[in-house]
């Protein structure tokens, strides 16, 4: 299949200027500092965004704070989640639209933005859009004895904590946007998002098509710019809490301004360094097949893939080959052709960060697979098997973040317990055994805040999705937002 055109409407959107979308409205600033957007599979501008500063930032807070207090406020749970579910419509309307765009910004292949960044962006407005109504307290009895005939009750109440910043990453711009978007609008509160610098321009289409859907102005807002204009937007007197997803080094920074700024709450869902155990009765072909979907999906670029893979020594050969296989069939190439299944990393720092640990694989290691840099334009590396040898080299415990998945045999499952802990991150973590008994053992003993068994990065809006140790504070998904975007009020009444 050849590579798609771009919708008109698509280019007619990269030709425009762009800045922020704050109060209902597009908004250029005044500032002449801007960031080129680079397609990563040509390496040339789509795009240029103007950047913000303080002056941005104090204005898009004091627009979600206005809606904070006055109209959304003033818009019941019920008309929230109606809001929610026409957002999701016309999002679901422009899916190649928004797709195309997403995938110019990531370089992520035109149907996993199709299905995921728009699709299951879809998905989750409807999740919250049905808790919208059901965000409830709970009333309670007393034990306070009675001195003069009098009673007692109390209940609890779920207040909005106000508005959220929301900082997001490249490599899944739309969808965890709005998986934070989507949770404080539930809730009743409003946000201000800051993307990230190399993916600014789908949230600003995505918020003007918000606005066709009724969210009334202020709700949403978002504004570009580079770490400084972050900064401004934690620290601002104004923001309640935080949400952030990033790295481990960033995502500490983020945490430490929340809480010099104002004791600021928030969450962090960091990096991971997520194990796959295979199990001596493994059934090794189904393995592979969920591995290589799992592990090389948006080239590696995803926080819960499977960088470490474990494999009995017996059966590792077996594993290796049948991987390799695999790889060498997958097609790299333009993200905007259909039948492409790798395109190339999302950003020029990206790149070169995994150029560099493939350097360091061939100095510690041994490469089974790939291990090479694409002639010509863009930013493309071959899918790449390591061997390790020891568990103490660098890519058993280094985050990689791309196309690169080590493989380490084990002679026995406590062995294997301890090597699948080893690790600063506990985000995600998956077995691989038709052995129902076994995999129950062994979950409880693996440091990790999302266990998949025979499947691996697969989330749903109902599942909490977060982790232990450095890989976050917090949950995202699921019903525990509704706790980190509210505040608990108690009541007690004598009567």
């Amino acid at each position: 299949m050849s590579k798609i055109s771009l919708l008109p409407a698509v280019q007619q959107f990269l030709d425009r200027q762009h800045a922020h979308f704050i109060d209902g409205q597009a908004y250029l600033g005044d500032t002449t500092q801007s960031i080129e957007v680079i397609d990563p599979a040509t390496e040339q501008p789509v795009a240029r965004v103007y950047t913000g500063n303080k002056a941005i930032v104090d204005m898009a807070v004091a627009s979600a704070k206005a809606a904070f207090l006055g109209s959304w406020a003033q818009t019941s749970p019920y008309h929230r989640g109606v809001i929610l579910n026409r957002m999701a419509d016309i999002i679901e309307a422009h899916t190649e639209e928004l797709a195309q765009i997403e995938t110019l910004c990531t370089g992520k292949s035109i149907h996993l933005s199709r299905m995921l960044d728009v699709g299951q962006t879809a998905v989750a407005l409807r999740y919250y859009a049905g808790w919208a109504t059901k965000i409830h307290g709970e009333t309670i009895t007393p034990s306070l004895p009675s001195m003069q005939g009098e009673k007692y009750t109390a209940w609890t109440h779920k207040e909005p904590v106000g508005v959220v910043a929301g900082i997001t990453p490249w490599n899944f711009s739309t969808m965890i946007a709005f998986w934070k978007i989507g949770a404080a609008l539930a809730t009743g509160c409003t946000i201000v998002i800051k993307p990230s610098e190399f993916t600014p321009l789908t949230l600003l289409r995505v918020a003007e098509l918000a606005k066709e859907a009724g969210l009334p102005d202020g709700v949403l807002n978002i504004i570009n710019g580079l770490g400084d204009l972050g900064q401004n937007l934690i620290a601002h007197p104004d923001i309640a809490k935080v949400s952030f997803t990033g790295s481990v080094t960033t995502g500490i920074a983020v945490g430490k301004s929340a809480m010099a700024a104002n004791l600021t709450r928030c969450t962090l869902e960091l990096g991971g360094k997520n194990a796959a155990a295979l199990l001596e009765d493994v059934n090794i072909d189904m393995a592979v097949n969920g591995l290589i979907h799992a592990g090389f999906v948006h080239q590696g670029q995803v926080c819960a893939a499977p960088e470490r893979i474990y494999v009995p020594s017996s059966r590792i050969d077996e594993v290796l080959d049948k991987l390799g296989q695999a790889l060498s069939h997958m097609k790299i190439g333009s993200p905007l052709d259909d039948s492409v299944q790798l395109g190339p990393l999302s950003n020029k720092p990206q790149y070169d960060k995994i150029l560099h640990y493939i350097e360091k694989a061939k100095q510690e290691s041994r490469i089974a697979f790939g291990g090479r840099a694409l002639e010509g334009p863009g930013f493309f590396v071959e899918p790449t098997l390591v061997l390790a040898t020891s568990h103490n080299e660098s890519l058993m415990h280094e985050e990689t973040f791309g196309p690169v998945i080590s493989l380490m045999p084990y002679d026995d499952e406590e062995q294997l317990i301890s090597w699948m802990n080893d690790s600063e991150f506990g985000l995600g973590a998956s077995l691989w055994t038709n052995d129902l008994s076994k995999s129950l053992r062994m979950i409880p003993r693996i440091q990790a805040g999302m266990i998949w068994v025979n499947m691996h990065t697969f989330l749903d809006p109902a599942v909490p999705f977060g982790g232990y140790k450095a890989s976050g504070i917090g949950r995202e998904l699921g019903c525990a937002f509704i706790d980190e975007y509210t505040e608990l009020k108690s009541v007690m009444i004598c009567f």
